[in-house]
């Protein structure tokens, strides 16, 4: 209760006594107008929530770092009375997304609509609503609320930088060897030749054959090279490294054009959130090239996608990539060596991690012994405010031939993963 109600209803209740005990018409006017003035604005709030509906659209569920949420919002008046104000209060965790609004002079039958498009500042899974509608009486003494159903999730996926060259490039990691087993695919492997039957398309006939057997022929093609990328992602408690941080507000088209340039993209302080950010980049790089791709990590949950090619694929590790947090307990010196048995001759696995323990470098040392590839992405931790030593890291992994990037806060993430720290070092 208000102090404006307790306030007034004090006045009813002197006038009322002030009333009876005089008998004065004065009094009794000022007592029935107060009373009046309690009732119709009672009845007024009651009123004003009634009959009204609110709709929430959104464009697209799944969004991205750098890029806009657009969400269209309805307000419609079924009663027979207009409304003079609707606070509409919407309370989504979605950062900086404003949809709460004031809305006036809801006419009889009348709609009203606006639009809110938000900037993504953050990865991860966010609630859009609950909505409650709040409304009163003109002179503010009574206030009614009601709840609007219609709850939904967003999914923002982690930014990805465009990555022109990786090395080693896709030239020089494995294939892998053929399956030996005949497909109806059409494939870059060609297998043989055999009689043309009915139902065999005219674009796998095989002319130089056919002419020289004077009888049709046509090509038998064998599956693509067997050969998987595999992004193992650090996601250990004890190996992550944050700095405090808190996303900036988009004040201005200036800044969210600045914050959508990949180029000048600024990430948070985390080795979380670089390797994230890395990973997907990574996946989205070998996507685009038609290799195959999978990823295993272990954080709260074990977050582990099939090797697959395709868009769908990447919808994949993008959708694992946005929930992921640094709150596991394996560390990935285990991870490395309890599940890198599990891949394939040939297979690369590109290692990402902030982990100082040489533990994990000498789990790919084993896994290349092999015949499996290994690429190793170390995050520097010791420019996210940790201090660690990666003299035994970088020593190991020099010494075995596999190729080494080290990252640093604000490197640019595209010009770093051009060119690993091993060639530098033949220079």
């Amino acid at each position: 209760m208000n102090s404006r109600l307790i306030f007034l209803l004090l006045g009813v209740v002197a006038a009322w006594i002030i009333a009876l005990n005089t008998g004065r018409e004065l009094a009794f006017s000022l007592a029935y107008l107060l009373t009046g003035i309690v009732v119709v604005s009672y009845f007024w709030a009651w009123n004003s929530v009634r009959g009204v509906t609110a709709r929430r659209r959104t464009r697209s569920r799944r969004s991205q770092v750098g890029q806009y949420v657009e969400e269209q919002f309805e307000v419609t008046n079924h009663s027979f009375w207009p409304k003079l104000w609707l606070e509409i209060d919407d309370f989504s965790t979605l950062p900086w997304h404003s949809a709460s609004r004031v809305v006036s002079a809801v006419r009889r039958n009348g709609t009203q609509r606006w639009l809110v498009k938000t900037l993504c500042m953050q990865r991860g899974r966010f609630q859009l609503g609950p909505v409650t509608l709040r409304s009163g009486d003109p002179l503010g003494i009574f206030r009614r609320e009601r709840p609007l159903s219609g709850n939904g999730y967003i999914i923002v996926y982690p930014p990805t930088i465009e990555i022109t060259s990786f090395a080693p490039s896709i030239s020089e990691l494995a294939g892998g060897e053929a399956r030996h087993r005949r497909t109806y695919q059409v494939t870059s492997s060609v297998a043989g030749v055999r009689d043309y039957v009915t139902g065999d398309g005219f674009n796998r006939i095989h002319w130089p054959t056919t002419a020289r057997l004077n009888r049709l022929m046509v090509k038998e093609f064998e599956l693509d090279p067997t050969a998987d990328v595999w992004i193992y992602l650090d996601l250990c408690r004890s190996a992550a490294a944050t700095l405090p941080w808190s996303p900036p507000q988009p004040e201005s088209p200036l800044f969210s054009a600045r914050y959508r340039s990949r180029s000048q993209l600024e990430l948070p302080p985390s080795t979380t959130e670089y390797g994230v950010t890395i990973a997907a980049s990574l996946a989205r790089y070998f996507i685009l090239r038609n290799r195959a791709v999978g990823m295993n990590s272990r954080g709260r949950t074990r977050e582990f996608v099939q090797s697959d090619r395709g868009e769908r694929q990447l919808h994949k590790f993008f959708e694992a990539l946005a929930v992921v947090e640094a709150a596991g307990e394996l560390p990935f010196a285990d991870l490395v060596a309890t599940d890198g048995i599990r891949l394939n001759r040939n297979d690369t696995l590109l290692a990402i991690t902030a982990d100082a323990d040489p533990g994990w470098v000498a789990a790919l040392q084993m896994l290349q012994r092999r015949g499996v590839n290994s690429v190793a992405i170390l995050l520097d931790a010791t420019t996210f405010g940790s201090q660690r030593n990666y003299d035994r890291v970088q020593a190991g992994l020099l010494a075995s031939g596999i190729p080494l990037y080290r990252i640093r806060r604000n490197d640019d993430l595209a010009t770093a993963l051009a060119t690993p720290l091993q060639v530098e070092s033949t220079h």
